[in-house]
């Protein structure tokens, strides 16, 4: 059965962007960046939100001697992905190997998670509480920067309560902790 993760950038306290929409704070280094390449490698399909989509679809056209390689390592990892995007706005989505849905349906969700060879990942708060309430998330990882927003996007979801065991950390360079925890069950 393939595991469904939920990785997420977040300041200490807790948010994935700030008041103000802003999340500048959180551009990974080469380091961080070629840690979170490795980690969603083995990703086959990747759940989003519309704005999580939006956000990301930019990495379609990303290749060539301009980007540094562990980005065209990274745009060619998204591209290979098959991608979800859940949204009730858009009217179409504009890369290849994407559909859109209309709703989150845990069921079907559970049903592609049993595929041995292909793990999910979720891609967005919205959408990881969704998932997160629904029992599907087996491991959360948060890259917590070191920066207090005081406001904003949280990345976990208010009144969720889940009993977690801590399976991996790692500190990078740049002050960004890494921390992997499995949902007991």
């Amino acid at each position: 059965m393939g595991r469904v993760q939920y990785a997420v950038l977040c300041s200490l306290d807790g948010y994935t962007a700030d008041a103000d929409g802003r999340f500048d704070w959180a551009a990974p280094d080469e380091e961080l960046h070629a840690f979170v390449n490795d980690l969603e490698r083995p990703v086959g399909t990747h759940l989003y939100g519309r704005r999580m989509y939006e956000t990301l679809a930019v990495w379609q056209d990303v290749a060539g001697p301009d980007h540094d390689p562990v980005e065209n390592d990274y745009a060619e990892i998204w591209r290979a992905a098959d991608k979800i995007v859940y949204s009730t706005t858009l009217t179409e989505v504009g890369t290849p190997r994407t559909r859109l849905e209309r709703t989150f349906d845990p069921a079907a969700v559970a049903r592609l998670a049993q595929d041995p060879d292909r793990d999910l990942a979720i891609g967005g708060p919205g959408l990881a509480a969704h998932a997160l309430r629904a029992g599907l998330v087996d491991d959360v990882h948060q890259f917590v920067h070191p920066v207090v927003v005081g406001g904003g996007t949280r990345a976990l979801p208010d009144g969720l309560r889940l009993d977690l065991e801590l399976v991996d950390e790692r500190r990078f360079g740049s002050g960004v902790v890494h921390l992997h925890h499995r949902v007991r069950r």
